[in-house]
């Protein structure tokens, strides 16, 4: 029998199977890599597209809120002017009043009645006065009691002065402020 060797042929297709699988294998790792940098480089402009809406949308926020905070600027300006407005107008319109009142207070004094002070304080008024005696503090209180501005007036004290006079006396009393109706004031 002829002896044949087959070992060089078997080594040689190893070689050729082996570097088959190497190219195959250096073609499927560049078709991979070629794959990764373009997935990576889809990938980097998605999110760079993103970060340039979310700056768009950033600074469109902050304009946005300079505008808001320049009309809250206004309205805070808008709510003052009108209180100033309302405060001119409430003034405007309680001058008469203050008038009226101050006629009245001249128009309920009794002879021997003299005011030394009269304060005001929203619906109130505190009167400090001398009398030639203690019926005229009672008729002054009778006479702003029956007066369509005022009610309730209220004698929180009274003091002898004799330097006035013998039956001389000084007083504290509060009166309250009570507007009459439109009828009323017109016919009064």
């Amino acid at each position: 029998m002829a002896s044949i060797n087959l070992l060089p042929w078997r080594d040689e297709r190893r070689a050729e199977l082996k570097q088959e699988f190497l190219v195959v294998l250096g073609a499927v790792a560049g078709v991979g890599a070629v794959i990764v940098f373009l997935v990576d480089l889809f990938f980097s402009g998605q999110i760079q597209t993103q970060n340039d809406r979310n700056n768009y949308l950033t600074q469109n926020i902050r304009e946005l809120d300079a505008k808001v905070a320049e009309i809250r600027e206004m309205q805070r300006k808008r709510t003052q002017l009108l209180d100033r407005m309302k405060v001119i107008q409430d003034l405007q319109g309680n001058r008469p009043i203050i008038v009226r009142i101050m006629d009245q207070l001249v128009r309920t004094v009794p002879d021997g009645v003299f005011y030394t002070q009269l304060t005001s304080s929203q619906q109130s008024i505190t009167i400090n006065g001398i009398a030639e005696s203690n019926n005229r503090v009672s008729s002054l209180m009778r006479r702003l009691d029956a007066s369509d501005w005022f009610a309730n007036p209220n004698l929180e004290g009274v003091r002898a002065e004799p330097t006035y006079g013998d039956q001389a006396t000084t007083f504290n009393m509060t009166v309250q402020l009570q507007l009459p109706s439109a009828g009323d004031e017109e016919g009064g």
